[in-house]
């Protein structure tokens, strides 16, 4: 039951964050995205506040002999770039600079009550069951 408390925690907590750093706003993000137009750079200092916490606090984690609600680190093992990563990160930003969603912020925006990112998120996972269904042969 602590896990399921401290994610849900964890949760509330990111979309919290999201939520006053307006990345859960598809026109701010758009507006971040837009280098050679109406560039609005202030959602750099969240993302490189994110990084920075991330690079200071990951390593201090990982010294410890497990994690505090669990029995092992769940980490990737995969360190190799291939083609199907980059083919996922270029359609990840294609996706993110067509909608100015992606999955974390576009959750969050749910409870806005408008039916952007429930359109989008439906386009997600409609996404993910076709990439599913593909990787596994049609199966």
């Amino acid at each position: 039951m602590s896990r399921v408390l401290a994610a849900a925690l964890c949760g509330v907590l990111f979309g919290v964050g999201l939520a006053l750093a307006q990345m859960i706003d598809p026109n701010k993000v758009l507006a971040f995205l837009d280098v050679a137009g109406a560039w609005d750079p202030s959602l750099i200092l969240v993302m490189g506040g994110g990084a920075g916490v991330t690079a200071t606090l990951f390593p201090w984690v990982l010294r410890r002999p497990r994690p505090r609600l669990d029995t092992v680190f769940h980490l990737p093992t995969k360190r190799r770039v291939d083609a199907q990563l980059v083919a996922g990160a270029a359609l990840f930003g294609i996706g993110w600079g067509l909608a100015g969603y992606c999955p974390g912020p576009a959750l969050v925006a749910l409870t806005l009550g408008t039916a952007e990112p429930w359109l989008f998120v439906a386009a997600m996972i409609a996404g993910s069951l076709a990439c599913k269904v593909w990787q596994d042969g049609g199966r």
